[in-house]
């Protein structure tokens, strides 16, 4: 089998804080994988190094068969990044932003041209070309900042919260054209806090305090495991079983909620 990610006992400290802990994992190329876990868990912490924008401690990462220390500017070429702040000038327009990223990665004009023309049809930007990116709305700019990920034609595309504050039409929509362009042969590596996205993932994985804390497998595979109604209840299960501590919340401490005093 041929491997988009390979990990080992990848490790990242800042100081005396161990963001990622020894992690290893191996993610098959073209299919979707869900990286989840809790904010500050370590999920950017790993696709960072795994982009070449930090350098792990200590271990080994591959990409696209490519070593992320040692052949770094490879790495880059070979990914499409997008963050959940949508990596767009807002004060540049549709076509200057994807003139941008096409300039970036050094396209020839008649390739960037063709290519804009396709990916502005696949954001659904047709008549908008001129527009600033500021000025649209929460689901355009995700699908635009998605074309400019994807004009260099990368073997890879990194997604992390891509869907954050987007809504749920734009959401669905936004998924279809993920699972279009995985079914192009595209590795897709996305981060999300919805459990129903994760659940159309072909592999997930949780991250918790910097460590791995499940064998990565197809979602429906881990809720049959665990016996559990969704991938939600199975993330409670294992941050459970990890800290021994239930996880709940209560208001018996607030006396003054249960209190007549205003």
């Amino acid at each position: 089998m041929e491997y988009a990610i390979e990990v080992e006992n990848l490790t990242k400290r800042f100081g005396s804080f161990t963001a990622v802990n020894n992690i290893n994992f191996k993610i098959p190329k073209g299919c979707i994988f869900g990286f989840l876990g809790p904010n500050g868990s370590g999920k950017s912490t790993t696709i960072r190094m795994l982009c070449g924008v930090l350098t792990p401690t200590s271990g080994i990462g591959r990409v696209m068969g490519l070593d992320i220390v040692k052949d770094t500017e490879a790495v880059r070429q070979n990914l499409g990044y997008m963050s959940q702040k949508f990596s767009l000038y807002e004060d540049l327009t549709v076509e200057e932003n994807l003139d941008f990223y096409a300039g970036v990665y050094g396209l020839p004009k008649n390739v960037r041209d063709a290519r804009k023309k396709e990916l502005i049809l696949m954001a659904n930007l047709a008549g908008k070309e001129k527009s600033l990116a500021g000025t649209l709305s929460g689901g355009w700019k995700q699908r635009l900042a998605l074309g400019c990920a994807l004009i260099h034609k990368p073997k890879m595309l990194v997604l992390d919260e891509p869907t954050a504050g987007v809504d749920p039409v734009s959401r669905r929509v936004f998924w279809e054209i993920i699972h279009a362009l995985s079914r192009q042969g595209i590795t897709i590596l996305v981060t999300t806090h919805y459990m129903d996205e994760a659940e159309s993932c072909d592999i997930v994985g949780f991250i918790f305090n910097g460590n791995l804390i499940n064998e990565f497998a197809p979602p429906q595979e881990i809720i049959q495991k665990e016996n559990a109604k969704n991938l939600e209840d199975v993330f409670i299960t294992y941050v459970e079983r990890v800290t021994n501590t239930k996880v709940s919340s209560t208001f018996k401490e607030m006396k003054f909620l249960h209190s007549n005093e205003s």
